[in-house]
């Protein structure tokens, strides 16, 4: 019997002061190692480590590609590179982005998954959106535990939310409880030998993250085909049904859950819209060149179908900019 000795944490937008309380409240003899990924600018230097170190009893610091790693530490995955779980060791690469993320909760928490099954604890805290959810999954299908910080006090409530909806959590608690609530479990024994194995998907989609070329050159992608293109690079992306969660992967490894996806299109569907609209007014403005230009030619017939065009071109522009002004949820048709 082995403990649950992994755990893995997930944030994005409000994720610092969770960590820092979680941080602070941890066991200094912890028989675990902490690994945490929190949404940074990838041109930006991330102070979280150091946070984190002064927070509370065990160290913390970014990893180096390839590491070992030890209980009573705390990892952090540096800006713009996706932090990996392999038996012993921490990866450090830059794949491609999930839930337009590098470093992206799912990545961490999926390879978690696959390389430690039940001993794996997984967190997930404030954030946008739905990171987190299809890793939380995996950890839930290989037997770990599954803790969401409760929406009520987290700053951004989505992440912790679309967990809850996709997956029977074990635990919702506020931040000032995760911390002693960690240090509980990884005291709890587990049977490893009765656990699920990883899945297929599992498997291909952690190998797609570290840019494996055996896996990224096979023609048999995780899911089956759909009809919708990824917004990154505009390939197809096929479905991956893991649980009752459905999400997406293209061929060169962006992946995204539905929440994610949806705001992506809707920025695709905003862009598409400001261009017809500045096409629309270069025509209105160049037809009106044209009518002033007939006018003073006295070529009035011209003109008038000029000014005709002009008038129907500013009603299109007029609808567009309506929609404009509109969120995107209210420009679909129901």
């Amino acid at each position: 019997m082995e403990t649950r000795d992994v755990i893995v944490l997930g944030a994005s937008a409000g994720g610092v002061e969770p960590l820092r309380m979680i941080a602070r409240d941890l066991d200094d003899d912890l028989p675990a190692a902490v690994f945490v990924v929190l949404h940074v600018s990838a041109g930006q230097p991330s102070a979280l480590p150091e946070i984190l170190d002064r927070a509370g009893p065990l160290p913390a610091s970014v990893p180096t590609d390839g590491q070992p790693f030890e209980r009573g530490r705390i990892y952090v995955a540096p800006p713009d590179l996706h932090l990996m779980l392999e038996p012993d060791a921490v990866r450090v690469v830059h794949g491609p982005k999930e839930n337009r993320h590098r470093p992206s909760v799912d990545v961490l928490f999926r390879s978690a998954a696959r390389a430690y099954g039940p001993r794996v604890i997984g967190g997930v805290l404030s954030g946008s959106l739905d990171d987190g959810t299809a890793g939380l999954v995996a950890v839930k299908i290989r037997g770990g535990v599954a803790i969401v910080q409760d929406p009520a006090e987290a700053f951004s409530a989505e992440m912790p939310k679309n967990a809850m909806r996709y997956i029977e959590v074990d635990h919702v608690a506020p931040a000032r409880s995760i911390g002693k609530l960690l240090s509980g479990l990884t005291r709890e024994r587990v049977d490893t030998a009765t656990a699920a194995p990883p899945t297929t998907e599992m498997i291909q989609e952690t190998q797609i993250a570290r840019l494996d070329p055996a896996e990224l050159s096979n023609d048999q992608k995780p899911g089956v085909q759909s009809v919708v293109a990824c917004p990154d690079c505009r390939g197809v992306l096929w479905e991956i049904q893991e649980g009752d969660l459905l999400r997406f992967r293209c061929r060169t490894g962006h992946a995204y859950s539905p929440e994610t996806l949806f705001q992506a299109e809707d920025e695709g569907v905003e862009q598409a819209l400001w261009e017809a609209l500045r096409a629309l007014e270069e025509r209105v403005a160049l037809r009106r060149r044209l009518a002033r230009q007939a006018r003073e030619r006295r070529l009035h017939s011209l003109a008038a179908d000029f000014e005709k065009r002009v008038s129907e071109l500013e009603s299109a522009v007029g609808g567009l900019r309506q929609l404009l002004l509109k969120k995107p949820s209210e420009t679909e048709v129901s």
